[in-house]
């Protein structure tokens, strides 16, 4: 399925947003954001963003309304690009050949499986052989926690594991979140890319106030 994960380059918005930030949260001018996503749409079609909230809600689309909110968004419906926003959080799309996904998974997805819960709810759609894409998020090294937080993600997601380039408790979310697809049957790609030491992207732990990067997947 066509997909595109975009970068913080290329778009209308001034510091400390610029330049392509697609988010109406975070306090850029609405409509700088609005031309943003409009040059999005050029590529995609139509896009229905979300309000995500760390949850784990699944909403299909039928048709493109008011942004839902929720953290993972699915549909049936050719026409219809959805969009997941990060700036440090994996951007991951889901495929199939009828149903498609956009889900937003940091580490409260991670741990409350947003994702599999939009896997599932694709499957009930009839959705088979279903591919994940996970975009440019922030790398195990660089996704410092304190050690108690560390400790109560690596108990339900041991693949989490891991330290800073100083050996101290991290985080490594793409590699729990592939360990998850892969023992639920999904072939994945995974982007390289760390969003906090490449200023390619948009990154919070690095700006705090900066924009938001998208991936956008459609039929």
């Amino acid at each position: 399925m066509p997909s595109v994960f975009t970068t913080r380059r290329n778009g209308a918005s001034l510091a400390p947003y610029d330049s392509l930030n697609l988010a109406q949260h975070v306090g850029d001018d609405a409509k700088t954001v609005a031309t943003n996503r409009r040059l999005l749409s050029m590529i995609t079609g139509p896009v229905q963003f979300m309000n995500q909230v760390h949850g784990d809600e699944v909403i299909e689309i039928k048709a493109i309304g008011d942004d839902p909110t929720c953290d993972a968004l699915i549909t049936c419906e050719p026409g219809i690009a959805l969009a997941v926003m990060v700036a440090d959080c994996i951007p991951l799309l889901l495929s199939s050949s009828t149903v498609v996904g956009a889900v937003h998974v940091g580490r409260r997805g991670l741990m409350n499986s947003v994702a599999l819960k939009a896997v599932q709810a694709m499957r009930e759609l009839g959705a088979d052989r279903i591919h994940a894409q996970l975009g440019a998020s922030i790398c195990g090294r660089c996704y410092e926690v304190p050690q108690e937080l560390a400790d109560e993600v690596i108990a339900k997601h041991p693949a989490a594991s891991s330290l800073t380039n100083n050996l101290t408790p991290a985080l490594d979310l793409p590699k729990a979140l592939i360990a998850d697809l892969v023992a639920n049957g999904l072939s994945y790609e995974a982007s390289p890319i760390c969003t906090l030491e490449n200023d390619d992207y948009f990154s919070y732990r690095r700006h705090n106030i900066t924009g938001r990067n998208a991936g956008v997947v459609w039929l």
